[in-house]
């Protein structure tokens, strides 16, 4: 049996959310026989039962074993000249510290000796064995070279600082790559008997073959697959709202500290484990309750800012609000730059995706974007607020996925047009599904709340009190376009036997009611109009009945 160290690169990457799947190929000309063949240098985060082998010719694999090669420094070329870059600064820092020393012990000499000879030449001055020009000398003498050891001094300590910087930044570097730091590595031993004449039996072990007369060899096409953890892909978004046209560009972020860098090859991204996603305002019922029912109390309490989930606002910040959607044909615009998508190909519960360029990945942990889909799709706009809350008005996109992909979560970027006005989540969309999309704030559509009215009874004997209020909702429309508006509000619900809530006045009657008190009108809106909403209620408190969760 022949025993020999191969070279297999990676030739296909299959990327999962929270693994990925490489493959390395070696093409071989083996003699008949059996031969051992040592494939390396593999990840030591590889997970040894998945490691398979396959290929193609005249062979068969008749076993695999992971083995540890044992190595006194790192075998990856870009950490060993980082860890030698961190040996010479670090060997740098201490010359230098040693330089210092130096120019320090020589200071302290130049002081002792300018104190002793100070009483020195003084006496000799005194004696007439010196003269004034004498001591002017030395101590000239002495200046100098102070001067220049501080310089010296100066000069080391510049050094040191940028010695120091240059090793904080070789750490950094060294910081990202953690896997190939590891100088032991796994190989893995692959056992391949290779048949004779292309596929017929092997000799007998008992009667080697000639080796003038052997076969000059087959030719051999050996797979190694394994998954490996420390890789994954997330994925990220552009919204892009031309018109009434929302253009999802889906992006795959691929990232991996594996400890071995993938070239540009095969390279497959695979879908996998749908995630809850965000959802649009709503209201969730306004409860009253007596003042003794603590339970109750405690759970309004612990409210915060109130019941109602605000739009995540993809334009928070933006004072201006996003542009309008220009009408249809307004103008004419160049086609936009193409850009090439991934492949799909679609499994039983889960799809892959073939990026159309290579990429090559690192294993430095950064993100590495390939485009996977780019999807145009028809958007219904209308707007959303709930002033009850916030004034802010919300431009709401309800669109279809009319596309075969299923999206997966992830942060989306929206832009109008040219424009970035901030960013959004997007849950997991489906083929088919509807889905509502928050594209940011519009203050050209104004919204105003106040109480216009409210009255207290107090109570008489055996009688009830009453509290009796009217807000009026102002909705006004500064775009230059139609605008459909939808607008949010709500009445109380009482949660106790002695408080009754009554309906006084609803004008116009909402559109819709839910079960626990939300209204909702739809209003429409021309350039310049506004709309009111006037709703009054009353409350009926029982002798006694102190009312908790009340607000204005």
């Amino acid at each position: 049996m022949t025993s020999s160290r191969i070279d297999a690169p990676i030739v296909a990457v299959t990327v999962y959310p929270d693994r990925a799947r490489v493959t390395r190929r070696a093409d071989l000309r083996l003699a008949p026989g059996e031969h051992r063949l040592r494939i390396g240098s593999l990840p030591l985060g590889l997970h040894r039962d998945s490691v398979r082998v396959s290929g193609q010719g005249p062979a068969s694999v008749l076993g695999v074993d992971i083995v540890t090669e044992v190595s006194p420094r790192t075998s990856d070329q870009t950490a060993a000249e980082l860890e030698q870059r961190r040996r010479d600064l670090a060997a740098e820092l201490v010359e230098l510290a040693d330089a210092e020393a130096v120019e320090t012990q020589r200071a302290e000499v130049l002081t002792l000796l300018a104190q002793r000879a100070g009483g020195t030449y003084a006496r000799a001055l005194a004696s007439g064995e010196a003269t004034p020009a004498d001591v002017g000398g030395f101590l000239d003498s002495v200046a100098e070279q102070t001067a220049a050891s501080q310089a010296r001094r100066r000069e080391l300590n510049r050094r040191r600082d940028d010695t120091q910087e240059r090793l904080a930044a070789v750490e950094r570097e060294l910081a990202a790559l953690p896997g190939k730091r590891q100088p032991d590595r796994l190989a893995a031993e692959v056992v391949v008997r290779v048949d004779a004449d292309g596929g017929t039996e092997p000799e007998s072990a008992g009667a080697p073959a000639d080796p003038e007369s052997a076969d000059p060899g087959a030719t051999v096409r050996l797979d190694l697959s394994y998954v490996v953890a420390g890789a994954g892909w997330t994925s990220s978004y552009d919204l892009r709202l031309v018109d009434e046209t929302l253009t999802v560009t889906w992006f795959g972020l691929v990232s991996q500290r594996t400890g071995e860098d993938w070239p540009e090859c095969e390279l497959e991204l695979s879908t996998a484990r749908p995630t809850t996603g965000t959802a649009l305002p709503e209201l969730t019922p306004w409860y009253l309750d007596q003042a003794d029912r603590t339970v109750w109390a405690a759970e309004e309490a612990t409210r915060g800012a109130g019941p109602v989930r605000v739009l995540a606002a993809a334009a928070a910040g933006a004072p201006g609000g996003p542009p309008p959607p220009a009408p249809t044909g307004a103008r004419h615009r160049a086609a936009p730059v193409a850009q090439p998508t991934a492949t799909l190909e679609q499994g039983v519960v889960a799809a892959t995706y073939r990026p159309a360029r290579p990429v090559a990945v690192p294993a430095d942990g950064a993100a590495h974007r390939a485009v996977v889909a780019v999807l145009d799709l028809t958007a219904a706009l209308d707007y959303l607020t709930a002033p009850v809350r916030t004034p802010d008005v919300h431009l709401r996109a309800t669109v279809v996925n009319s596309s075969p992909h299923t999206l997966l979560p992830g942060p989306a970027s929206v832009f109008h047009g040219g424009d970035f006005v901030g960013s959004t989540p997007l849950p997991v969309w489906a083929p088919g599904e509807e889905v509502e999309l928050a594209l940011g704030l519009d203050d050209r559509i104004r919204v105003k709340r106040e109480l216009v009215r409210r009255t207290d009874t107090k109570a008489t004997l055996g009688s009830t009190r009453r509290r009796e209020v009217e807000y009026r909702t102002t909705v006004a429309n500064h775009t230059p376009r139609p605008a459909r508006v939808t607008v949010l509000d709500q009445l109380p619900v009482s949660r106790a036997e002695g408080i009754t809530v009554r309906e006084l006045r609803l004008d116009p009657a909402p559109t819709e009611r839910g079960d626990l008190g939300e209204l909702r009108w739809r209003l429409e809106l021309a350039p310049g109009a506004s709309r009111e909403i006037v709703f009054g209620l009353r409350v009926e408190l029982a002798k006694g009945v102190e009312l908790v969760g009340w607000r204005e």
